[in-house]
C-alpha cells in the first residue's frame, strides 16, 4: 500500500498541482496533508485520491473544513489517526511542540507525519518513523513524501 504525504501548500495552487501530477505517478490508496493547507482553493486538487486533512497554524479551520466536507473528503481537525496496512498513523501539524513529542515518543504510533518547519526530514525515535515530507509553499525546498505500507519504506520527492 501507498499512501502520499503532504504539508504546508499555504494556497500555492502551481506546486500543489504538479505535485498532484508527481503524485499520480504512484498506485496511492490515499494522501495525507499535515496542515497549513493556506485555501480551501487547494482542497479539490486532491480529489483523486480520498485525502484526510488537519489544520495547521495558518489555516482557517471555518472554511477549511466546509471545503474538506463539501468535497467529500476527511477532516480531523487538529491531529488525525487511521490504521493502514497494519500500522497506526497518526498526523498533524506539528507546531503544537508538545502535542508532536508526544505522538512521537509516545511509541502509541508506528509512523507520525507532521509539517510546519517547512524541512523535510525523517527520524526513528524507539519504534516510531517521525515523518516531515516538507512544504510546497513559503520557505523550504519543495518536497512531497510517498510511504510504503507495512514496510515503513519513505521516499522523499523534491519537487
Amino acid at each position: 500500500m501507498f499512501i502520499g504525504v503532504v504539508s504546508d501548500t499555504h494556497g500555492r495552487i502551481h506546486a500543489t498541482t504538479e505535485v498532484v501530477r508527481i503524485l499520480a505517478d504512484f498506485d496511492l490508496e490515499l494522501v495525507l496533508h499535515c496542515g497549513d493547507v493556506g485555501s480551501p482553493a487547494i482542497v479539490p486538487l486532491f480529489s483523486r485520491w480520498p485525502t484526510h486533512f488537519v489544520s495547521g497554524n495558518v489555516d482557517r479551520v471555518g472554511p477549511l473544513r466546509a471545503a474538506v466536507i463539501a468535497a467529500g473528503q476527511i477532516w480531523h481537525g487538529q491531529f488525525g489517526h487511521l490504521e493502514l496496512a497494519t500500522k497506526r498513523v497518526a498526523f498533524l501539524h506539528g507546531d503544537d511542540q508538545q502535542r508532536l513529542s508526544d505522538a512521537v515518543r509516545g511509541d502509541r504510533w508506528d509512523l507520525v507525519c507532521f509539517g510546519h518547519t517547512h524541512s523535510a526530514t525523517q527520524f526513528l525515535q524507539g519504534s516510531t518513523l517521525a515523518l516531515n515530507p516538507g512544504p510546497l509553499g513559503g520557505r523550504g525546498t519543495y518536497s512531497v513524501a510517498v510511504v510504503e505500507l507495512p514496510a515503513m519504506e519513505v521516499t522523499i520527492i523534491p519537487v
